[in-house]
């Protein structure tokens, strides 16, 4: 089944298909992008995991998970509660875990320049994780980090929802946006955006100078990820999109 959407389908952010589909748009988004770099480039898809620690209070949202080893048996609460005869016990204290939980792993594109493999530019495509706290205080301080390098930083934002990264000057209208930050271009960034009803757009990616950049058709790389996901199966179109779908400014 086709989208039914000019270009990005807003239900696969509302429905909880993101990871899937973010997965899956870097893989296809490497495979097209190789296939137009010159001889002496190469396109690798790296990984982070994101760890946030919980307070006590949330643990009860986190996803059960089987134990290594159950012992199981019925006791009376009493039995419990009182220890052997004879034995002697301490008193015990209780005090809340700290808990990391692993909230998902993230994949990007790394472009780099052959033979000496030196990092070229750096291809993001936002998660939700990225865009409310915890996760985007983790992300900004990886932007940040990249800025400060002699490289290009690439970023898509195809998400509605979330707060949008930081810029001097408000946004341009539109609901997505792709970033293209030059390395000898600084401050200055490119903001390509467009609406729901408009189709995802053909953004250029940046190679070391004096090559001329590569242009991706990002429609290309979506009808890709959307058509072998067969997400059209999956999504239940009857149900309203929420209001939370509107985004919110970047600090």
């Amino acid at each position: 089944m086709p989208n039914r959407f000019p270009g990005i389908d807003p239900y696969l952010e509302s429905q909880g298909f993101w990871p899937d589909f973010h997965a899956r748009f870097v893989n296809y988004w490497c495979e097209v992008l190789a296939a137009k770099l010159p001889e002496n480039y190469e396109a690798r898809i790296d990984e982070r995991v994101n760890l946030v620690e919980l307070p006590p209070k949330t643990i009860q949202r986190i996803q059960r998970i089987a134990p290594d080893v159950v012992v199981s048996h019925r006791e009376s609460a009493t039995a419990l509660a009182t220890a052997p005869p004879g034995v002697g016990t301490l008193e015990p204290v209780t005090i809340p875990l700290v808990i990391e939980e692993e909230v998902e792993r993230e994949t990007y594109i790394e472009i780099l320049h052959r033979p000496e493999r030196t990092l070229v530019a750096v291809l993001e495509l936002l998660s939700p994780s990225n865009k409310e706290e915890p996760g985007r205080a983790a992300y900004l301080t990886k932007h940040y980090a990249l800025l400060r390098h002699s490289i290009h930083l690439v970023e898509l934002d195809l998400l509605r929802g979330g707060q949008r990264l930081p810029l001097e000057k408000p946004y341009p209208p539109g609901d997505y946006f792709a970033l293209i930050s030059r390395q000898d271009r600084r401050p200055e960034c490119q903001v390509y955006h467009w609406t729901l009803q408009q189709p995802l757009p053909t953004v250029p990616i940046p190679l070391r100078a004096p090559d001329p950049d590569i242009w991706i058709d990002l429609a290309e790389v979506f009808s890709i990820t959307y058509d072998r996901g067969r997400y059209a199966r999956s999504i239940d179109y009857a149900s309203p999109l929420p209001n939370s779908a509107t985004p919110t400014p970047g600090n």
